[in-house]
């Protein structure tokens, strides 16, 4: 087990984990089994470089195999492909009429006609049985299909040897990456953290140090995590993780709105989606042994009572809740837990100031010297609400006290600031936000930007860029480096920094940022979505569609519409089969499209059942240089070897998923994840898209970051991979070292 985790762990970095121990000797000539598992490979659209190939052909075959299939479950290669329509890309005829034909021969039980398996009658002259491997009224699939076609894909993906020591540097720059983790990086280190020794690595983000305190403690060793705690809220991010699996503290109140909100529609289903699915779900209950470990870690704070209290404050609901859970006025009355005692009393009685208050209080009463002393107190918070304090008390003066302390600002919230002012300070653009534990939502630009002309609001974001450059640039020449020179690959130009918009779906092929583009290399995209792998037959309705955007209409290809231009859907399935999962494909004709004049084509799935998206749902796009077979028999039209990018859904709130937009014009598809709560594609709101995409354009990429890194330290730019320090695709692939730039 624990080799194939490492093998997943490394096929999500482009590479394919070979241990030092394994390489048994040092053979020149290709044996026989290598040959074999590189033609096994080469189907599935991948090859070796050289240097992987030579460690994989001096290891024995037990390991190879694993190799192979690691890389066949990760394509899915062993589930069903097979669509509800044979030859799917030519239509059926099937319309409206032939459903209420059919609905009303069942209701009314007339004799004639075809019985189906699922117990439905499909009367003769209405849909052509002969095209379907279900019943076309229900949705039911009864034959099943593996994949057919392999090897149609334009180029093949090089992967590289991964080593003891990538393993380990791969490791500790997930401990140490500066900014938040996305769901496929928190995978990633769950396993690491599973099958490997903890390092000696300093944790800079709270999320991360939660997997490693949950390491601890199911180690029993309770007390060595109670080092990692800094404050309260701490304990409870921790609480909440091991309740709802949720690296965020969200709301209960949210979690059962939105998963109340999305079984509200149609059919329900017994598939135990989440982890949090009701109000019951969320109680909390603990054993004495918990209960004394939590009492524990906060007697053992190293901080004021009252500056604890008021920490608690924001969530004093949640917190009132698990001090009664937890039986801590019980432990508070113990001897040795005087501070506990202590913290129940100021807790209960309120007998502490709280911070925001004093603030809204201050800015309220348009008090600058107050407000800006006490935001001074906390430099992340002030960098927050640095845009609307200019808006509000004027830019010079709330700059001038934000220069004295941006030192003090982690870096990451100093490039979100120079990112996203311009589009903060356009009175004309409505920006993308994603509440904790919501949906991304449009939002209006701020009021009091009317106050300002053009102007005055272009200067505010000169300020506030020369304001973040010169910051940034302090930052890097004050790190000695003796290099002369520096290579940046152009392919970094085109790669976001990881800040913000993070992944909650996990990618097991080798991983992309949100914003990065893929090119289309022939005239189709075809989309592909697969689901219910190893649970049992049942209603399980997941709709596959997108949303087709003109100049002055929309379109949409979905269940509801098979058939339309530039698009074909092959069927809508209902129900699941048992254990093999189904599948649903749209083919995208771009040719078609751009005589059509369309411009965007977003990529949606949809939780049609009532609940949320189902976990473990793959659902991602194929691409090739030649035309993608389907085949004639089932029409399974799904080859591994074309897959340009797939996630894997993992979060469990979801009623609907944005996971890419095709720009027809340029013929290339941008990677982004945007939740939205409709359970159909009609429920998408595209200037939400657009806000999304805007917001991602404006974001910094890593050549940019490294320009400024050089132009700090005196360092040359030459296109020669022999300069001093090396930037390459290889190196930026590990978004989380990468974030090391960010020095704070």
């Amino acid at each position: 087990m624990k080799t194939k985790a490492l093998l997943k762990i490394s096929l999500r970095q482009n590479a394919i984990y070979v241990p030092t121990v394994f390489v048994a000797n040092d053979n020149k000539n290709i044996s026989k089994t290598t040959s074999v598992l590189a033609a096994n490979v080469a189907k599935l659209g991948f090859t070796f470089s050289e240097s992987l190939l030579h460690a994989l052909n001096n290891i024995n075959p037990t390991y190879k195999v694993e190799v192979l299939e690691v890389l066949r479950d990760v394509l899915g290669t062993d589930k069903n492909w097979a669509p509800l329509v044979k030859g799917w890309n030519i239509p059926t005829g099937e319309s409206v009429v032939d459903h209420i034909v059919t609905y009303f021969w069942n209701a009314l039980n007339i004799k004639g006609g075809t019985a189906l398996a699922c117990g439905h009658t499909i009367p003769d002259n209405t849909f052509p049985l002969e095209r379907y491997n279900g019943c076309p009224f229900c949705g039911t699939p009864f034959e099943f299909g593996a994949i057919e076609n392999y090897g149609q894909g334009s180029k093949l993906k090089v992967l590289d040897l991964w080593t003891d020591a990538d393993v380990d540097d791969f490791y500790k720059s997930l401990l140490q990456s500066k900014t938040a983790l996305d769901a496929t990086q928190a995978d990633s280190l769950k396993l690491a953290l599973q099958y490997l020794p903890l390092p000696k690595a300093t944790i800079a983000i709270k999320e991360t140090l939660m997997l490693v305190i949950d390491v601890l403690v199911t180690e029993g060793k309770a007390e060595s995590a109670s080092q990692y705690f800094k404050t309260p809220t701490d304990i409870l991010r921790y609480l909440w993780f091991k309740k709802t699996g949720m690296l965020q503290i969200i709301e209960p109140k949210t979690i059962i709105n939105r998963t109340a909100k999305n079984a509200q529609y149609g059919f329900l289903n017994t598939t135990g989606q989440g982890k949090v699915s009701t109000a019951n779900d969320l109680k909390l209950k603990y054993s004495r042994k918990e209960c004394l470990m939590v009492a524990n870690w906060l007697n053992d704070l190293d901080m004021d009572v009252e500056a604890m209290c008021e920490i608690m404050h924001p969530k004093r609901g949640m917190w009132i809740r698990f001090i009664r859970a937890l039986r801590l006025a019980e432990y508070s009355k113990r001897k040795g837990f005087e501070k506990l005692a202590f913290f129940m009393d100021v807790f209960y009685n309120q007998v502490y100031d709280v911070w925001e208050s004093k603030v809204s209080t201050a800015r309220l009463k348009f008090d600058a010297e107050k407000t800006f002393a006490l935001l001074k107190q906390r430099p992340g918070l002030f960098a927050r609400s640095l845009f609307s304090n200019m808006l509000w008390f004027g830019a010079d003066e709330t700059v001038a006290h934000f220069t004295e302390i941006i030192d003090k600002v982690p870096a990451r919230l100093v490039f979100t600031l120079n990112m996203y002012a311009d589009n903060y300070f356009d009175k004309n653009i409505q920006r993308s936000v994603k509440p904790l534990g919501g949906t991304n939502k449009r939002i209006a630009p701020n009021a009091l930007l009317n106050l300002y002309d053009d102007v005055q609001l272009q200067v505010m974001k000169n300020q506030i860029e020369e304001l973040c450059i010169v910051a940034m640039k302090k930052r890097f020449a004050a790190v000695v480096n003796k290099n002369k020179t520096m290579y940046i690959d152009s392919q970094l130009f085109n790669m976001p920094v990881s800040i913000g918009d993070r992944s909650d779906n996990v990618q097991d092929l080798p991983v992309a940022l949100m914003g990065t583009c893929f090119p289309v290399e022939g005239n189709e995209v075809r989309l592909f979505m697969q689901w219910g792998k190893d649970m049992p037959a049942q209603h399980l309705d997941m709709d596959l569609s997108c949303h087709i955007a003109y100049e002055d209409r929309v379109d949409i290809c979905s269940f509801s519409r098979l058939e339309t231009t530039g698009c074909n859907h092959s069927g809508d399935i209902r129900s699941i089969p048992a254990k093999v999962g189904t599948a649903e494909y749209i083919n995208i004709n771009i040719d078609k499209l751009e005589r059509a004049n369309a411009k965007f084509v977003t990529f949606t799935c949809n939780a049609f059942s009532g609940g949320s998206i189902t976990p473990n749902l793959v659902v991602g796009w194929m691409n090739s240089k030649y035309p993608m077979k389907i085949s004639e028999k089932i029409g399974v039209a799904y080859d591994p070897s074309c897959v340009d990018h797939q996630v894997r859904i993992t979060q469990s709130v979801a009623k609907g998923l944005v996971f890419g937009v095709l720009d027809v014009a340029k013929r290339e598809i941008v990677w982004l994840e945007m939740t939205f709560g409709g359970q159909v594609v009609q429920g998408l709101d595209f200037k939400g898209v657009q806000a999304l995409m805007a917001k991602l354009s404006s974001k910094l990429n890593i050549g940019s970051l490294l320009q400024l890194k050089a132009e700090a330290q005196g360092l040359t730019i030459i296109e020669d991979e022999n300069a001093d320090e090396v930037y390459n695709a290889k190196w930026a692939m590990n978004a989380a070292a990468v974030t090391q730039l960010l020095i704070d």
